[in-house]
């Protein structure tokens, strides 16, 4: 029997002695060095087998106590090594139970016929009624959920996609639960059909049917008090906590969801937060936030996302249901109370305020602002370029991953100028300069996807984004350059050649992963044809497709380069180089600049207006400085800009130096 025996005529006594009772005494059977006497008030059904207790648990406050099983109900249950399992108020059934684990005071945990765990149940994301389910799976990437949901125009693909998860979902089909090693279970109520990781932890837990928590020793799973989730899969590293409510779900590494907050067809991604509020229907890519009560999220696509207080949308704009959409490219942000009418379309890093019913599309004028005002929407472009907020938020994300599982799922690209970004600005570049042609360059205000553009906003647009576009290609230029060894200009020509397949044309923003569209459809082809026949397999394709986004960037930008600057590289002299690189130093400075003013404002007088509440403006100073930590010049965000300001310029200095000598 495996290494597990049947039970003594003595221990059966002691056991009997005990307030313990089976069925059938031959079909319990445990492990060597098995003891009797920490088995007590147990009754036992169907099939069990009972490993060996030694350890002591030690619990809050100082108590300890030893592993056993007391006060419990067991029907086809393995229980591992070192389990400690107490007052189950109904019982446990058709369940694998790992090594050192403790349950106690919990109503019922059974697995009820064959069951996915969760897996394969159809997530209604973006379209409430139907159209871009996702099928998930405790494997499922932010990617794979993107190309499920929007590719809808591959038909063929989408289908070869979904019987890749359907064998998936078929291979963990089981009539047996699994609760992993070291896992805690207390004080939990209704626990059917879910599939426990090792090490997680639930404390407390209302509800949980139908899932999988994959948690796991590098990166344990938390689930709290008054949870109710049904039909879900819940990841690495998350937090699932305090009263949260949530259907058909999908939850990411390293998630964040609690106080009260209910979610029902949604998917969240990496490093996500939800707190107080409520999503509906929602494709919330990696790091996308939300914390207040007042903030609803329904039928979006969201990454790196902060949900201002009050935000809103609508998706039900006619009478045929709520089949509205919207998508606000990776880091757009709203303001409090701000409103947005499905459909629309909002460029990536924008900010928007007030409330937008006119359906703009603003993805090819990434970095704006979308403001109302007097009921009207108007367009700031390339704003968000100088602000301070938007260089924080690119330096915070990557040190708010909180991703502790080796086995990282999401492929995410924290850049703030990628091809993908930068393609958009060229092509803003051209809207806005088509705008000055037809209305006029004097024009007041220019009229543009039901929105307004003031003629000053147009002019500082054009700026912000052609010393984007500059920095960003600069950036390229001298990272090759720097990368490559070389001691001639004919070298050096050689070596700035790209070496890769993919890289030319447009570009897109795969939940996170930014990547050639190309080097996509090369992936869905394959998906489409069966060489990519499995889940690990997709998912290893894209994880090299992020892998190589430096050298696919490269190719687009040698391109560009060619085509913004009028040059050949193939035979371009050291003198143009030095004029880019120029360019560059000159547009990095410039930037630096207007975001250095910007910080400015935040230690204003004005700002310390709340400040020294008794005392005179010396004490209000004074007061300010305690609280914040430091003066404009001392402040850290402040210094780390003058420093890039010199850094770059050094850097700057030394390429110009290398091709002034060649």
């Amino acid at each position: 029997m495996n290494g597990y025996r049947l039970l003594t005529t003595e221990e059966i006594q002691m056991l009997e002695s005990q307030s313990c009772a089976a069925e059938d005494w031959t079909r319990v059977v445990v492990a060597e060095g098995f003891s009797a006497g920490y088995v007590r008030n147990v009754r036992f059904s169907g099939d069990v087998r009972l490993g060996v207790f030694r350890k002591d648990f030690a619990m809050p406050g100082g108590m300890r106590k030893h592993s056993g099983i007391y006060n419990a109900t067991l029907h086809n249950v393995v229980v591992g090594d070192d389990c400690c399992i107490e007052n189950v108020k109904n019982y446990i059934a058709n369940y694998e139970i790992g090594h050192d684990s403790f349950i106690e005071n919990v109503d019922i945990i059974l697995t009820d016929g064959v069951s996915t765990f969760g897996n394969g149940v159809e997530v209604a994301v973006l379209n409430e009624t139907g159209g871009r389910e996702v099928m998930i799976f405790d494997r499922l990437t932010a990617q794979t959920a993107y190309v499920m949901a929007l590719y809808r125009h591959m038909p063929e693909m989408v289908a070869a996609l979904r019987s890749v998860i359907g064998r998936y979902v078929e291979n963990v089909a089981s009539a047996v639960g699994r609760i992993g090693a070291h896992v805690t279970i207390v004080d939990a109520g209704y626990i059917k059909n879910v599939k426990v990781g090792d090490y997680a932890k639930i404390e407390g837990a209302s509800r949980l049917k139908n899932g999988t928590i994959n948690s796991n020793v590098h990166a344990p799973v938390h689930i709290g008090v008054n949870v109710i989730g049904d039909d879900f899969i819940i990841s690495s590293g998350s937090n699932v906590e305090d009263g949260v409510t949530f259907s058909r779900c999908f939850v990411g590494q390293a998630c964040r969801l609690g106080h009260n907050y209910s979610a029902t067809d949604s998917l969240f991604f990496g490093n996500c937060q939800g707190e107080n509020g409520e999503a509906c229907a929602i494709f919330a890519g990696p790091f996308t936030v939300t914390h207040h009560k007042s903030t609803l999220l329904i039928a979006g696509m969201f990454s790196f996302m902060n949900a201002g207080s009050g935000s809103n949308q609508s998706n039900h704009m006619y009478k045929l249901g709520p089949i509205h959409q919207g998508i606000m490219e990776r880091g757009a942000k709203t303001a409090s109370d701000s409103y947005i009418l499905w459909p629309a379309k909002v460029g990536a890093f924008s900010l928007v305020m007030g409330r937008h019913v006119s359906h703009q599309d603003t993805s090819d004028l990434p970095f704006s602002y979308l403001i109302e005002q007097q009921n009207t929407s108007f367009i700031m472009p390339g704003a968000n370029l100088k602000s301070v907020g938007t260089i924080r938020d690119a330096k915070k994300w990557p040190r708010r991953d909180a991703r502790q599982d080796p086995d990282r799922l999401d492929q995410i690209n924290y850049n703030l100028l990628s091809p993908y970004t930068i393609h958009k600005m060229l092509k803003g570049v051209k809207i806005l300069k088509r705008l000055q042609k037809v209305s006029g360059v004097n024009s007041d205000a220019y009229t543009y996807q039901s929105g307004k553009i003031r003629s000053s906003s147009l002019k500082n647009g054009l700026r912000y984004y052609g010393m984007a576009i500059d920095k960003f290609l600069g950036n390229s230029l001298i990272t090759k350059i720097m990368n490559s060894q070389f001691s001639s200009i004919e070298q050096l020509r050689e070596a700035l050649v790209p070496e890769v397949r993919f890289g030319e044309g447009d570009w897109v923003d795969i939940a996170g992963m930014i990547a050639p569209k190309d080097a996509v459809a090369a992936l869905l082809d394959d998906v489409c044809s069966g060489v990519l026949a499995d889940v690990e397999a997709i998912n290893a394709r894209f994880a090299e497709i992020h892998a190589n986004y430096y050298e696919y960037e490269w190719k687009w930008a040698y391109k560009v380069l060619e085509n913004e600057y009028d040059v050949d590289l193939a035979t371009v002299s050291a003198e143009k180089l030095m004029e880019i690189v120029s360019r560059w130093k000159s547009s990095v400075v410039g930037l630096d600049n207007l975001i250095y003013e910007d910080a400015r404002k935040e230690f204003s007088l004005s700002v310390m207006t709340s400040f020294g509440a008794d005392g005179d403006e010396e004490e209000r100073m004074e007061d300010f400085m305690q609280v914040r930590g430091s003066f404009f010049e001392a402040n850290p965000f402040v210094t780390s800009v003058k420093d890039h300001i010199r850094v770059k310029s050094e850097l700057g200095d030394r390429v110009l130096e290398i091709l002034r000598n060649l």
